[in-house]
């Protein structure tokens, strides 16, 4: 049996029995003033892959970060091994100020958000006009997630061999966000990667698009030739591609001069996150006139001041029909 003495202090009794020299617990952390500034690049069941000056290396979460989850894109702080040899492993032990955020869930039932990609500062849809056939309500879906993240939306139509892109630009032609149109020999023959790399040149953009519309085609005609996946076809009686990125992947542009992000190929976009308030600030000309809306307005109810803000002639109309299309999104499914 342990014995006490009388003199006993407080400091003394936080100590665990029978282990000599145990100090107290403190909940100050090592500030790591002398760690190495990186890149996510990717992420694969818990081991990161990062990017430190021009050194491929691999890290794990530190555990002092708790359940904060780094992500592909993040800017991160690493300690430990930096050769980025075989066999080693860093630790990233703080991860910076992010400049955005692109979330998704599952579904609009769904509350876990899962953070798509981080410091992105464009996103580029990317969607076939055939074989698979466009999918509107997936586009809106990912304009209100662009929206909301306060990235710049990029539409990119690809096969427009197949069918006219007339239909769906005239959809969208209100939100007056850049497109690029691209035909099959244009995407195998790398033409259509000159199309789209003006519109990247100094930015992070995120791809995102559904299985077989040619996105990690497009990816790989834009970064270094060591750098390209793999990628799959497109099943001719479904029209479904077969999934080959199964991970987001950051790879630099071939002039190194921005960055492209691939993500995997999605069949839902779930907003169950979005704050419908937030989608207004995407339309500056509509935004002055909710000043006379009801408090919570839905902006597509009777009341709603912008009916005759745009009855004025402040705004064109097609703007407004835009916003309250991409505003009742997320009460529709991609397939409706």
């Amino acid at each position: 049996m342990r014995r006490y003495s009388k003199h006993t202090d407080e400091d003394d009794i936080r100590q665990r029995p029978g282990r000599k020299g145990t100090r107290p617990r403190t909940n100050i952390r090592p500030k790591h003033e002398d760690a190495a500034s990186g890149m996510v690049l990717t992420v694969d069941r818990g081991r990161l892959t990062c990017l430190v000056d021009d050194r491929v290396i691999l890290a794990m979460k530190a555990r002092e970060l708790g359940r904060k989850a780094a992500v592909v894109g993040d800017r991160v702080a690493l300690v430990g091994d930096m050769s980025g040899k075989k066999d080693t492993l860093a630790r990233i032990v703080r991860i910076e100020e992010r400049s955005s955020v692109l979330r998704r869930t599952a579904d609009d039932d769904d509350p876990y958000e899962r953070i798509v990609v981080a410091n992105a500062d464009q996103l580029a849809i990317v969607t076939a006009l055939a074989d698979p056939e466009p999918r509107p309500r997936l586009i809106d879906r990912c304009l209100v997630a662009a929206f909301d993240a306060g990235l710049k939306p990029l539409l990119v139509l690809t096969k427009s061999d197949l069918a006219s892109p007339d239909k769906l630009l005239e959809a969208y032609g209100a939100l007056d966000f850049p497109y690029v149109v691209t035909s099959r020999e244009e995407l195998e023959n790398g033409d259509a990667a000159d199309h789209v790399r003006e519109f990247l040149a100094g930015r992070t953009t995120a791809f995102v698009g559904h299985s077989g519309v040619g996105k990690t085609t497009l990816v790989n005609a834009l970064v270094p030739e060591d750098r390209k996946r793999v990628t799959g076809h497109v099943n001719a009686v479904t029209g479904r591609g077969r999934h080959t990125t199964t991970s987001a992947l950051a790879l630099p542009l071939a002039d190194a001069q921005g960055w492209v992000i691939d993500t995997p190929g999605v069949r839902s976009f779930g907003l169950h996150h979005v704050d419908p308030s937030r989608v207004i600030h995407a339309f500056p000309d509509l935004e002055p006139g909710t000043e006379g809306c009801p408090r919570a307005c839905s902006h597509d109810e009777p009341d709603c001041a912008l009916d005759a803000w745009v009855e004025e002639g402040h705004a064109d109309p097609a703007r407004l029909y835009s916003l309250r299309r991409l505003l009742s999104t997320r009460e529709r499914r991609e397939g409706d």
